[in-house]
């Protein structure tokens, strides 16, 4: 009888699973997909080829695919390479109570490129991949001038404190602050520009909106202090940098794929103001794919001009971790960390750990996302190139998650009771 086994079939979405097909024929070639439509009514599918052993089994966590969607050994290959069905489409939870992701992993026999209605799997099973743990609660935040989520574990706490924020499409972006809650942090996603009644567009860096949130959220009765962590990605990175500059309260920053330079917005904190570095909307290049790439957009920070727009990594006090893809086609976000690894240096400073990727993009996520190198986003006119190339990227996906979970047990202590 031939099965096929997925294991755990319920797990949170970072969790790796273990696929296993066994009664099959000996060195029989089967294809096996695995399909998902999302909250928008998209469709991803990734398939792949493989032989099986002498004793009619495939264990997907040693057998290397012969073709597909990737070749090779990739136990997590079926979720990590996914691609939709419309082009430009990212897979993103949005709404992360309402349930999990629900895969659907089919057994072929022989080479199924694109398997009709008529044909029939040899197996099949459903695979649960949730962005939340269980009696993780989400609290929605409205409190002075704070917009956001806060995410809290199960039990009575106190839990260590972390504020999650993304780029520059604004909005509010909850999967990576719930699994980080279901690992037993206290996480704030934090929006800041184009949600509920906050600036619909971001003029300004007001980083005492950012102080106002991280007291908010230390002020919190299940939330140990009296330090915090921050994490985030493109204009969420830089924003992050800045917060480890000028607020105390921040002891552990994660920043990925930003930069170390006010860019397109000056920051504003009490006396103190950055002057930012404009933008280049005439160097924007449109490829052949009709894909806006922002690469040459960004003004080259090393030009002694734009001094005056950089971020006083130094005076952080806090540990610092930057998280670069090499392959990242938004800016060169490798320059942008190892400029401010030097600045650091230059004051002495050895509060910094760097993880460089090659062949990583710009959007470097959990693991079990897919690699999005290219994707539609809020307010701009065309897709945008983000970069990457997916086997470096799902490995750097992959080793960058376990990195920022083991600095910020390093950072802010062990959670409490996850």
């Amino acid at each position: 009888m031939i099965q096929l086994r997925v294991t755990p079939e319920t797990a949170l979405a970072d969790t790796p699973v273990r696929i296993h097909v066994s009664g099959l024929a000996p060195t029989q070639l089967v294809t096996l997909q695995s399909s998902l439509t999302d909250e928008r009514g998209v469709h991803f599918q990734a398939r792949a080829f493989y032989r099986a052993d002498e004793a009619g089994e495939v264990d997907v966590e040693r057998a290397a695919a012969t073709g597909g969607d990737y070749v090779g050994v990739w136990p997590m290959g079926l979720f990590w390479f996914l691609k939709p069905e419309k082009l430009f489409h990212r897979l993103m939870k949005r709404d992360v109570m309402s349930g999990p992701f629900c895969f659907q992993l089919d057994l072929f026999d022989s080479c199924q490129l694109l398997p009709s209605p008529q044909v029939v799997p040899l197996a099949t099973c459903t695979v649960e991949r949730w962005y939340v743990g269980p009696g993780v609660e989400r609290v929605p935040i409205k409190e002075g001038r704070v917009r956001g989520a806060l995410f809290l574990p199960p039990g009575p706490g106190p839990f260590p404190g972390v504020i999650d924020m993304f780029g520059g499409a604004g909005g509010l972006i909850e999967f990576r602050a719930s699994l980080l809650a279901s690992r037993g942090y206290a996480v704030l996603a934090l929006a800041f520009f184009g949600y509920d009644d906050l600036p619909r567009v971001l003029a300004e860096v007001d980083l005492e909106y950012f102080e106002e949130a991280a007291n908010l959220l230390l002020k919190h009765p299940k939330v140990r202090g009296p330090g915090l962590g921050v994490i985030g990605v493109s204009k969420g990175a830089e924003v992050t940098l800045a917060m480890a500059a000028f607020l105390e309260q921040v002891v552990a920053t994660v920043w990925i794929n930003g930069t170390g330079f006010l860019n397109g917005t000056p920051l504003r904190y009490k006396g103190v103001h950055i002057p930012h570095i404009p933008y280049c909307p005439e160097r924007l290049l449109i490829t052949e794919m009709g894909v806006l790439d922002n690469y040459h957009v960004f003004k080259d920070p090393r030009d002694p001009a734009h001094a005056a727009a950089a971020i006083p990594v130094e005076k952080a006090q806090g540990e610092v971790l930057f998280v670069v893809g090499e392959a990242d086609r938004n800016f060169n976000s490798k320059l942008f960390a190892e400029m401010a690894i030097e600045r650091m240096k230059s004051h002495e400073k050895k509060n910094y750990t760097l993880l460089s990727y090659p062949g990583a993009g710009h959007l470097i996520e959990p693991p079990g996302s897919p690699l999005c190198s290219i994707s539609l986003i809020r307010g701009s006119p065309k897709p945008v190139h983000w970069g990457g190339e997916p086997e470096p990227h799902a490995k750097a996906q992959e080793h960058s998650w376990q990195e920022i979970l083991k600095f910020l047990d390093h950072c802010l202590g062990p959670t409490s009771n996850l």
